[in-house]
Parts: C-alpha cells; sequence; structure tokens
C-alpha cells in the first residue's frame, strides 16, 4: 500500500509575480498525514487547495479565502502533486506565487533535492467509476476510469500559427513528469503579451520566464517541438491538484484551459464526495512528526 508523504524539510523561494510584476515570496512547510495541500496568505488561516477556493480562472488559477487571494498557483500545485506531496503547507506573501522561470522545474528539482518523507496514512487516490465528458466551446475534457488505476493524459491543442496542432500522450508519475512536463515554460503571442501590458497585466514578464511567440515564430528556442501542450498539461496537472487526491483516472483534454478545468473537478468532488474528505487544514506551520524518510 502507497503511504501519503510529505516534505522532508521546509523550501523557500522569492521572486516576481507575472502579472503584478510585485515581489513574490513562497513557502513549502511540512504537514501532518491527513493534511492535503493548503494554503496560507500573508500569515492568514490556512484554507485547503481545492476547487471549493477557487475563485478565478481567466488568466490563471487563483485561490482564496474570502478576504485575500493568490494568483497564479498552478505551477507549484503542479510540482507538489506530480512529485507525490500529498500533504503540504504553501505559504505565500505578495499576493502571486513567484513565476521563476516561466515552468515548474524549479519548484519540481528543489522538492527532488529536498527530498520526501513517508507519513503513516495511505495514499489517497480518486477513482471513479463512469466515463464523464465536460465541455467548454470547442474545449472538452473526458475522464474514464483507469483499467491500471494510474493517471494517464492525453492533451491536445490547436493555437493560431505559429503553434499550430500539438499532441501530447503521457502516464503520469515523478520521473515522467520532471523528464517530460515540468520544464515546458508558459507561453504566449506577442501582440497578446503587449496587449495584456497596455491592461496592467504580465508586467513581472520577460523572455527569462516565458516563451513568445511572435509571426515568425518563437523568440527563444523550444525545448521540445511540442512545448506548448506539455506546458498545457502542467497547467492540467496543477489544477487537478485541487481535487484533493490523486487522480486514479484517464483525462482526454481537448484544447483546455483553466476555466474547464475547474469545471470538471468541482463536478467530480461533487459527485464523488467520499472521495473528497480530509483533515482540516493545520491552523499553524505543523512538523511532520508522524513523518519517516522513505
Amino acid at each position: 500500500m502507497e503511504r501519503q508523504q510529505t516534505l522532508r524539510a521546509t523550501i523557500a523561494f522569492a521572486g516576481v509575480g507575472l502579472h503584478t510584476g510585485n515581489d513574490a515570496r513562497l513557502r513549502l512547510v511540512p504537514a501532518p498525514a491527513g493534511t492535503g495541500l493548503c494554503v496560507r496568505l500573508d500569515g492568514g488561516d490556512a484554507f485547503p487547495a481545492t476547487s471549493d477556493s477557487v475563485v478565478e480562472t481567466r488568466r490563471a488559477t487563483v485561490l482564496g479565502d474570502g478576504r485575500r487571494t493568490v494568483s497564479t498557483v498552478e505551477h507549484v500545485l503542479s510540482a507538489l502533486f506530480a512529485l507525490g506531496v500529498d500533504n503540504a503547507l504553501i505559504e505565500v506573501d505578495g499576493g502571486e506565487v513567484p513565476v521563476l522561470d516561466g515552468s515548474a522545474a524549479p519548484y519540481a528539482d528543489a522538492i527532488a533535492a529536498t527530498g520526501l518523507c513517508e507519513q503513516d496514512a495511505p495514499r489517497r487516490r480518486f477513482r471513479i467509476d463512469v466515463p464523464a465528458v465536460f465541455e467548454d466551446g470547442d474545449a472538452a475534457v473526458v475522464v474514464s476510469p483507469s483499467p491500471t488505476d494510474s493517471f494517464r493524459l492525453r492533451f491536445a491543442v490547436d493555437f493560431a500559427a505559429p503553434v499550430g496542432a500539438q499532441y501530447l500522450d503521457v502516464a503520469l508519475d515523478a520521473a515522467s513528469y520532471r523528464s517530460e512536463i515540468a520544464r515546458a515554460r508558459t507561453f504566449g503571442y506577442l501582440h497578446e503579451v503587449e496587449a495584456l501590458l497596455a491592461a496592467g497585466l504580465a508586467r513581472g514578464g520577460s523572455l527569462d520566464n516565458a516563451l513568445v511567440f511572435g509571426p515568425e515564430g518563437p523568440l527563444t528556442p523550444l525545448l521540445w517541438p511540442n512545448e506548448v501542450v506539455r506546458h498545457k498539461a502542467l497547467d492540467l496537472i496543477g489544477d487537478f491538484a485541487l481535487l484533493g487526491a490523486w487522480p486514479a483516472f484517464d483525462v482526454i483534454a481537448i484544447k483546455s484551459g483553466h476555466r474547464l478545468h475547474a469545471k470538471v473537478v468541482a463536478a467530480l468532488r461533487a459527485a464523488y464526495p467520499s472521495m473528497s474528505e480530509r483533515q482540516a487544514p493545520p491552523s499553524s506551520a505543523a512538523n511532520a512528526a508522524d513523518a519517516r524518510v522513505a
């Protein structure tokens, strides 16, 4: 039986927020078994990182506790979730998670270097009984039971030139995530970036933390020919972390984004409430007293 895991030690990050351009600080803190992934903003009370806490999905996934919000959580959630961290407290100062290099690799690398501790509780898996289809315009997500109880993701996108159609098929685990997904950078078109800047957004964006496409192609070299769909998969994994348990089912995503992912996760949690049960988040930074080195 797989056991729950938490971080062996606290990890700290600092940088700028992608949209605000403001200083942003983040700490990933070990948490007891059964806690799940929780968020604390500017020293306030912790709250669960689940679909119940989603307040905005327009340009990023934004979580809130009713008084404060934090933007662009999907990259750090993606890394924590994919590397097998079941329980952690995500402390954020500054209203936005640091964008770092625009991918999840700095988070994933730091988590792997720090190591995980096994805890005295079975790992929670989110299983479904029947297939379901969710749509949003021309975007769709299909979920179906997994014959192997694993999380397989197939993602297809079709963007305007020069990106075009791209496809990714991956059976997700920590190794495949780090080698195939984590380094894929957030992306956009040059004309979109200019419009965002004019609207007061993307103030922290640069060619050091984003993959930007001009009319003739990317302004910096691609890491893979299909780096865009790999980043879309990275985002989906972060959004699906809001299930509160590991997805033991197959996912087919077609042109989907944060809004549809939030809709899918909320619907699954409502349809399978027993899969979403969890302990209350910690009221203060907790030591993983029940943890042992894996």
